[in-house]
């Protein structure tokens, strides 16, 4: 597989989401000894990128990363998140629950989520170590002035942000050197390209789309809203459900209709699409099945002719907010 720099971190140029392998988009399905195969065959097909956060579970992920890591570690550049867990208060007997989905980047907090993501993964660092959402009562330096700490002791080899807007992403680099910055991106999520890209380019930040495939959308098999499993997130998600949802179906259409005419698999086509905007940006396509992440990095192999991708690049935009409400207010654009 082709190699791209996040800055100065040299990953290959598609990574392995690992989040739905235990949260968000598994309802009823999880299965830990596939998701340890998809992992594996990751590895071997020469996946080096792969992106887990404590918050997916939470914790269970990052359990589930360290076992399929085990003898491997060394082969991965291995990227785990902070930030929506605060462990300010959860003593010994609190659940596994507690402080979930609350944002907290206090250096305390940021201390403490890093040793148990430490512990659970079964390494001495973490090579990517990225904010998961800004908090807007820490001062961006702040947090950033801790993750420098990090990154002196040891712990820590590249830092990065997720959702974070143009002026926080400078601020950021003024402190401490920014490898990466994730955010969604692709044919079905385009707002970063106006203002965001354009910074991280300035300023030689390297980008990590996550749900290149529109969160299973893009690839031509969600046809029914009402087909989700209980637990799934797509349930409550404005652009699973209603007129939104039946408008885009149009855009899946059209993408599998360009898959058909240059015979690959319309994931295939979105995440080349992505390579082709630029040799700074590394997809990390989510699956806990060996058959999708087969499929999934054989796009690396696809290359699509200008007039294609002009094409692509001209579809509409899809209907709805990627996200609810609450989590929207999470998102710095």
């Amino acid at each position: 597989m082709k190699h791209i720099k996040l800055g100065d971190l040299d990953v290959a140029r598609i990574g392995l989401g690992a989040m739905g392998m235990s949260h968000g988009l598994t309802g009823a399905g999880t299965d830990d000894a596939e998701s340890v195969r998809t992992v594996h065959r990751a590895i071997d097909l020469g996946v080096t990128l792969i992106d887990t956060a404590e918050i997916y579970g939470p914790y269970t992920n990052e359990d589930l990363l360290g076992r399929a890591l085990k003898g491997r570690r060394d082969q991965v550049v291995l990227a785990t998140k902070f930030g929506l867990v605060s462990h300010a208060g959860a003593g010994a007997g609190a659940g596994a629950g507690a402080g979930a989905w609350t944002v907290d980047s206090g250096p305390a907090n940021i201390r403490t989520a890093l040793e148990g993501s430490l512990k659970r993964l079964g390494t001495d660092h973490i090579d990517l170590y990225y904010q998961h959402r800004v908090d807007p009562n820490i001062p961006i330096e702040d947090v950033v002035g801790t993750l420098a700490e990090l990154v002196t002791e040891g712990k820590v080899r590249h830092i990065g942000l997720s959702e974070a807007g143009p002026d926080t992403i400078r601020r950021a680099h003024a402190v401490h050197p920014v490898t990466a910055v994730q955010s969604e991106y692709s044919l079905w999520t385009r707002g970063i390209e106006d203002r965001v890209l354009p910074v991280l380019r300035e300023l030689g930040i390297g980008l990590v789309p996550f749900s290149p495939l529109g969160h299973g959308f893009l690839t031509g098999t969600v046809r029914d809203e009402n087909d989700f499993e209980e637990g799934d997130f797509r349930r409550g998600n404005p652009r699973f459900t209603g007129e939104n949802f039946r408008r885009n179906l149009a855009l899946a259409d059209e993408v599998q209709a360009i898959a058909a005419d240059v015979d690959a698999t319309p994931a295939q086509v979105a995440i080349a699409w992505l390579l082709a905007q630029g040799d700074d940006i590394a997809p990390i396509p989510g699956t806990k099945r060996v058959t999708r992440v087969e499929e999934n990095t054989a796009a690396d192999r696809l290359h699509l002719p200008t007039e294609v991708l002009t094409r692509l690049s001209g579809l509409p935009a899809a209907a709805g907010d990627t996200h609810t409400e609450a989590a929207m207010r999470m998102m710095e654009r």
